[in-house]
């Protein structure tokens, strides 16, 4: 909750792809599929049982999340094996297992965000600004810069500012095409 205040009371705000890219392709549940419960720290399967991250406590302290920052959730499988949705579930595993990013949160505080109308509007602005880069980068070449320094750095970058600024004025300012009468 830290996270949020600190990140919310500097009036930054998260962007984020509509889908997140969960869905599975074999017709089986996905990620989204499964509510996670924030105060108890673990997911609700479509059945209603639960997801644990840990099924039994350690007494010594283990790292919930790898290398790569996925913590594991993982049912039991006296409780997958009895389910009638194991077939959707988890048909060539014993046990269901679901994939959470310690940034999990971030993301939601964002998916959040942008469902609300500033979020909309912040989109729609941002992309405005973004598509010049692109265009910056893929048309103008400017995906490398070639003088050395900052002030090298920022010169190029005012002269493919210009050259595109001049161009989108070029654009508007065109004379009418005079028809024959």
């Amino acid at each position: 909750m830290a996270f949020r205040n600190r990140f919310l009371d500097a009036g930054v705000e998260g962007q984020l792809r509509r889908s997140h890219g969960c869905q599975r392709k074999d017709g089986t549940f996905s990620r989204a599929d499964f509510a996670y419960d924030t105060a108890r720290d673990l997911y609700v399967c479509p059945g209603g049982k639960e997801v644990k991250s840990r099924q039994k406590g350690y007494r010594t302290t283990i790292p919930r999340d790898d290398e790569d920052g996925m913590i594991r959730y993982r049912a039991s499988k006296f409780d997958c094996d009895a389910c009638a949705l194991k077939p959707q579930c988890c048909p060539k595993e014993p046990a269901r297992k679901v994939m959470r990013s310690i940034h999990e949160g971030a993301r939601d505080m964002a998916r959040d965000l942008l469902a609300t109308e500033e979020g909309q509007t912040s989109r729609r602005q941002r992309k405005k600004v973004e598509m010049l880069f692109a265009h910056l980068k893929r048309i103008l070449k400017l995906d490398r810069l070639r003088l050395r320094g900052p002030n090298g750095a920022r010169d190029e970058f005012h002269l493919a500012a210009t050259a595109q600024n001049l161009r989108k004025m070029a654009k508007l300012l065109t004379a009418p095409v005079l028809k024959p009468a």
